[in-house]
C-alpha cells in the first residue's frame, strides 16, 4: 500500500475536492451530501490517473485493493452483488476531469454482465428483453471503447438484425428498441464472435476483469487525439488527468415507465430562464446524445408524467440555487422513480452565458464581480455571430433543429479530415454528417458550420458547436446522405460535395447556395457585463487600428484610444507605391525629399482621419518600421521580367529603356537585400540614417493635428519610435520631433498635447530601460518581435514548421506568439518595467502585440502592473473583460 488514498465513496467527497475528484465526482459527492436521489458509487482520483501515466500506463500500486471495499459498500447500499447470478449489481464507468470536456473521453455502461448475470437480471426484473438489451449495449460499448473494435461494425450487425427480424416476423423494425429479446440474444453472440475475430481474445466474462479494463480504458482516453485536441483548443492543461466514476446503474430502458434525459435549467442558446432539454422513454443515456432516436422536448414530460416533471423542476431550481449557475443535468427514470446521475455548470453560447450571468445578478444569486468572473473571455470572440440578412430571398430546402445560433455558408464536405484541410487552407465549408462524434472535433473547429441528419438539441454536434460558437442545424430528417457517392439528397434534389449551401442555426433552415449575411449587434446584457468590467479593471484597453474605419470600430467596442497605428500599411496603397519606390531609389537626399513631399499630404490626410475618429482619445502612431526592400518588387520577379525583355525586340527604343530601368531597379533591390531583414536596416535605424523619412511623417502628424485643433477637436497624438536598442537613438529622434512640433505649433498658432515614446522589442532595450526611460513618455512592448528575439524563432518559420511539434511533444505548452511566454519574455518584461520606473516613475507602460487580446497575457500584464494593453478592434471586448478578471484576481 502506498498510503495515498485513491478511492472515495460519493458520501466521502466534497464540492471543494474538484482537483482530486474531478468535476463530475465532486458534484456527485455534493449531490449525495445534500440528499438528492443519486445512484451510489465511488470516484477514483485524478492522482491515480497521473500515477498511471507516471508508471508507464499501469494501475497504481494499491488502487485495486482500495476498490474492493468500495464495491462492497455499493453492494450494501444497493442490495445487489457484483457478479452475482441472482441479483447482479451493474455499474457505469465514466470519466470526469476537473474541467468539463463533454464527449471527449470514454464511458462504459451496464458493466458486470455475462451469460450468467444476464439471466439473473432477467429473472430479477421479470423482463428478458430488457436484460438482453443491456447485455447487447454493454458488449457493444466495451468492444468499441475498451477493446478497440470499430463501432460501425456493430452498427452494421444491428442493421442486419432489424432486417432479419422484419423479414421473419413482419412489421417495421426501425429503432433499436423494436428488436425482440431473441434478436438481442443473437446479437450478443454475434458481437462476441466479432470481438474474438478482431482481437484474437474472447470477450471477458469476469466482472472484476471487466471493471479493471474499463478503468484503464478511461485513463487511456485522457490521451486520445480528440481529447488532446480539445484541451489544446480550450486551453486545458494536459497534466491534470481525469478521475473515474464507478456508479451503480439505474435503467431507463425497462419499459415505457422508464426513460432518460438531459436538461439545462436555462436555455443554453439564448439564456432564457426555462427548462430546456430532451428525454426518451425506454432508453439509456447514449441514445439521447448519440442521436440514434429523435428525443422529445423536456416540456412533453409535463404532459406525459406531470408528477415526475414537477419533481425534476424542483430539483433543477434547487441545484441552480446551490451551485449559483445554470446547470446541465442528466437524469434517469426507472420504473417511475427519478434519479439524478450528474449535474455540472452548463456549457452554452456566449450570448446565453452573458444573459444568464446578468440575470443571476438581478435575481440576487451572485454579485456583479462574480458575474464578470463567470464569463469566459475566449467566448466573446464567438459572440459576434453573423446572421442572414432579413431582406434576402432564400431558397429553403430543408429544416432541422436550431442547435447552435449563427449563420454560415460553405461547400459541402462529408469528412472531418477534409473539413480541416480545406478550412485551414482558407476555404469555407459546411461539415455534413449523419451525426458527429468526438473524433470529428478537428473538422468541427475548421468548418463554418455543422449540419446533421440525426440528433437533437443535446446531441454531440449541438453541444460542441454551441461551445465553439459555430452555427449548427441538427436532426434534419429530410437529409439523406450517401457517403459512397459523396452526395446528399433533399426532396429528390441532389447536392454533391463542393456544392455551396447555407445554414441558419437560429431557425434550423438549410438554404441552397450562398446567402447575404449581416454583422451581429451587441445585446444589452453584453453591454452591462462590459460596463461592470470597466468599473472593475485598472488597465486601459486600447486598439491597434490603421485607418478611420478600424478606429471607429474600436471606439464602438469600447477602446480608450489607439495604442498602435502602423504607418507602413498606409505606404502600401497602390497609388502610393510608385512614389514610395522612387523615394527609396533616390540617389540623393534632395531627390528623396522631393518624393517625400508628394507623400506628405497623403500621410497628413491619413492622420487627420484617424485622429478625428478618435477625438478626445489618444492615438499612438508608430513611425515607419519595416525594411525598405519590402516596398520594392520581388527580385525573382524582376529577373523573370528582365529575361523576357532581353528576348524581345532590342531595336525598340522603348523596350531598351524599359530593360535599362528594370536592370537598374534590380541592382537597387539587390543592394538593399539583407540576410536577415528582421534584424536589419529597419525601425529607428531608418530614422537615424534617413532622418528625412521620419521628419516627413512627423510634419504630417502635426499638420493634421493643427488642423483638427483649429476645428475644435480635442486630440492627443502620441509618436512611437520602433526598434530602439540604445537611449541615444531615442534622444536624437525626440529632439527632431520636438523641433518639428514647435515649428508647426508656432506657425499655426495652436497648442498640441503630444507625447513621444518607444517600442520595447529588443532584449537590449528592455535591459537598458532605465536609461531609455529618461527620454520617453511611454513604453509599448512590441511582444511579437520581442518573442522572436528572445526565442530566436522566426515567427513564420516556427509556426509553419517545428512549433506544432514542440507543443505536441510538451516542450512548449502554448504557442508563444499567441500566449505570452511568462518564463522568458515575461521575465524580461518584468525587469524592463522595474528598471524604467526606477528612473521615470510617471512612465506609462503597455503592450501592443498580438498578445494584447489574449486573456492569459493580459493577466500577466496586470501582474507586472502595466498601464494598458492594445489589441485588434474585434478583441477589445475580450481585453476589457480579461483586464477586469485580472484585476479581481489580483
Amino acid at each position: 500500500m502506498t498510503g495515498i488514498k485513491y478511492v472515495y465513496l460519493f458520501k466521502e467527497g466534497k464540492a471543494e475536492m474538484r482537483d482530486l475528484l474531478g468535476g463530475k465526482g465532486a458534484n456527485l459527492a455534493e449531490m449525495t451530501n445534500i440528499g438528492l436521489h443519486v445512484p451510489q458509487g465511488f470516484t477514483i482520483t485524478t492522482e491515480a490517473c497521473r500515477e498511471y501515466y507516471r508508471t508507464g500506463e499501469k494501475l497504481p500500486d494499491g488502487l485495486w485493493e482500495e476498490i474492493q471495499p468500495a464495491i462492497a459498500e455499493v453492494e450494501k447500499q444497493s442490495g445487489k452483488k457484483f457478479g452475482d447470478s441472482t441479483a447482479p449489481l451493474l455499474v457505469s464507468v465514466r470519466s470526469g476531469a476537473k474541467i468539463s470536456m463533454p464527449g471527449m473521453m470514454d464511458t462504459i455502461l451496464n458493466l458486470g454482465l455475462n451469460d450468467e448475470t444476464v439471466q439473473g437480471l432477467a429473472k430479477a426484473t421479470g423482463n428478458e428483453r430488457f436484460a438482453y438489451d443491456c447485455y447487447r449495449r454493454f458488449v457493444q460499448m466495451f468492444g468499441d471503447v475498451v477493446l478497440g473494435v470499430e463501432g460501425y461494425k456493430f452498427e452494421q450487425m444491428i442493421h442486419q438484425a432489424k432486417e432479419d427480424q422484419a423479414r421473419e416476423k413482419g412489421g417495421s423494425v426501425y429503432f433499436d428498441s423494436d428488436l425482440s429479446a431473441a434478436s438481442l440474444k443473437k446479437l450478443v453472440s454475434q458481437f462476441k464472435k466479432l470481438i474474438e475475430a478482431e482481437t484474437g481474445k474472447a470477450f471477458p466474462d469476469d466482472p472484476r476483469q471487466q471493471l479493471q479494463e474499463a478503468i484503464i480504458a478511461v485513463f487511456r482516453s485522457w490521451n486520445t487525439n480528440r481529447a488532446i485536441f480539445y484541451r489544446r483548443t480550450n486551453h486545458i492543461p494536459d497534466h491534470i488527468g481525469t478521475a473515474v466514476n464507478v456508479q451503480s446503474m439505474v435503467f431507463g430502458n425497462m419499459g415505457e415507465d422508464s426513460g432518460t434525459g438531459v436538461a439545462f435549467t436555462r436555455n443554453p442558446s439564448t439564456g432564457e430562464k426555462k427548462l430546456y432539454g430532451e428525454y426518451l422513454m425506454n432508453a439509456q443515456g447514449e441514445d439521447v446524445v448519440a442521436g440514434i432516436r429523435t428525443p422529445l422536448p423536456i416540456s412533453s414530460l409535463a404532459g406525459e408524467h406531470p408528477e415526475l416533471y414537477g419533481q425534476f423542476e424542483e430539483i433543477a431550481v434547487n441545484l441552480e440555487k446551490h451551485y449559483r449557475d445554470m446547470q446541465d443535468i442528466e437524469f434517469t427514470i426507472e420504473k417511475g422513480e427519478l434519479y439524478i446521475l450528474q449535474t455540472r455548470n452548463g456549457k452554452c453560447t456566449a450570448a446565453a452565458s452573458i444573459k444568464i450571468a446578468v440575470d443571476l445578478v438581478s435575481e440576487g444569486l451572485i454579485t456583479k464581480e462574480e458575474a464578470v468572473r463567470k464569463i469566459d473571455p475566449h467566448q466573446l470572440d464567438k459572440l459576434l455571430h453573423r446572421r442572414i440578412d432579413e431582406g434576402a430571398k432564400l431558397k429553403i430546402i430543408a429544416k432541422g433543429l436550431p442547435a447552435s445560433p449563427g449563420a454560415a455558408s460553405g461547400k459541402i464536405v462529408f469528412e472531418a479530415d477534409i473539413a480541416e484541410k480545406l478550412g485551414n487552407a482558407g476555404e469555407k465549408v459546411i461539415l455534413v454528417r449523419t451525426e458527429t462524434t468526438p473524433d470529428d472535433i478537428h473538422g468541427v473547429l475548421a468548418a463554418q458550420g455543422i449540419l446533421t441528419s440525426r440528433g437533437g438539441m443535446t446531441s454531440h454536434a449541438a453541444v460542441v458547436a454551441r461551445h465553439m460558437g459555430k452555427p449548427a442545424v441538427c436532426g434534419c430528417e429530410a437529409l439523406r446522405i450517401d457517403y459512397n457517392s459523396r452526395k446528399i439528397t433533399i426532396e429528390n434534389q441532389e447536392y454533391t460535395e463542393n456544392d455551396v449551401i447555407s445554414i441558419d442555426g437560429g431557425t434550423g433552415h438549410v438554404i441552397q447556395g450562398l446567402v447575404p449575411m449581416r454583422d451581429p449587434e451587441l445585446s444589452g446584457e453584453f453591454q452591462t457585463i462590459l460596463k461592470w468590467a470597466d468599473e472593475l479593471r485598472t488597465m486601459q484597453v486600447m486598439a491597434n487600428a490603421d485607418n478611420p474605419v478600424d478606429a471607429a470600430k474600436a471606439r464602438e467596442y469600447g477602446a480608450e484610444g489607439i495604442g498602435l497605428c502602423r504607418t507602413e500599411h498606409m505606404f502600401m496603397d497602390p497609388v502610393r507605391i510608385p512614389i514610395v519606390q522612387r523615394m527609396i531609389l533616390a540617389q540623393t537626399v534632395e531627390e528623396r525629399e522631393e518624393e517625400l513631399a508628394h507623400l506628405q499630404p497623403m500621410q497628413e490626410e491619413d492622420f487627420y482621419g484617424i485622429l478625428k475618429a478618435m477625438h478626445g482619445l489618444p492615438v499612438t502612431i508608430r513611425l515607419l518600421d519595416p525594411p525598405l526592400h519590402e516596398f520594392l518588387p520581388n527580385s525573382e520577379d524582376l529577373i523573370t521580367e528582365i529575361a523576357e525583355l532581353r528576348l524581345s525586340d532590342q531595336e525598340d527604343r522603348e523596350a531598351r529603356q524599359k530593360l535599362y530601368d528594370k536592370e537598374s531597379l534590380l541592382k537597387k533591390v539587390r543592394a538593399l537585400h539583407e540576410m536577415n531583414p528582421m534584424l536589419g536596416h529597419r525601425g529607428c535605424r531608418l530614422g537615424i540614417t534617413y532622418p528625412e523619412i521620419y521628419a516627413m511623417q512627423c510634419r504630417a502628424i502635426f499638420q493634421a493635428a493643427a488642423r483638427l485643433v483649429k476645428e475644435g477637436y480635442i486630440i492627443y497624438p502620441q509618436i512611437k519610435i520602433p526598434l530602439v536598442i540604445h537611449y541615444k537613438e531615442l534622444e536624437i529622434l525626440r529632439q527632431m520631433i520636438n523641433k518639428i512640433a514647435t515649428e508647426i505649433c508656432l506657425e499655426q498658432g495652436v497648442l498640441i498635447a503630444y507625447k513621444v515614446g518607444t517600442m520595447i522589442e529588443m532584449p537590449r532595450a528592455a535591459l537598458t530601460a532605465d536609461k531609455i526611460a529618461q527620454f520617453a513618455d511611454f513604453f509599448s512592448f512590441g511582444t511579437n518581435d520581442l518573442t522572436q528575439t528572445v526565442f530566436g524563432f522566426s515567427r513564420d518559420d516556427a509556426e509553419g514548421k517545428f512549433l506544432p511539434h514542440y507543443m505536441s511533444s510538451g516542450i512548449l505548452e502554448n504557442n508563444p506568439f499567441a500566449v505570452l511566454d511568462r518564463d522568458g519574455v515575461g521575465k524580461i518584461m518584468r525587469i524592463c518595467a522595474e528598471l524604467a520606473k526606477s528612473t521615470n516613475p510617471e512612465l506609462k507602460i503597455g503592450i501592443c502585440g498580438e498578445h494584447g487580446g489574449d486573456p492569459s497575457s493580459i493577466d500577466f500584464c496586470q501582474e507586472i502592473n502595466l498601464n494598458y494593453v492594445s489589441c485588434s478592434p474585434f478583441r477589445v471586448p475580450i481585453a476589457r473583460l480579461s483586464a477586469a478578471q485580472a484585476a479581481l484576481k489580483g
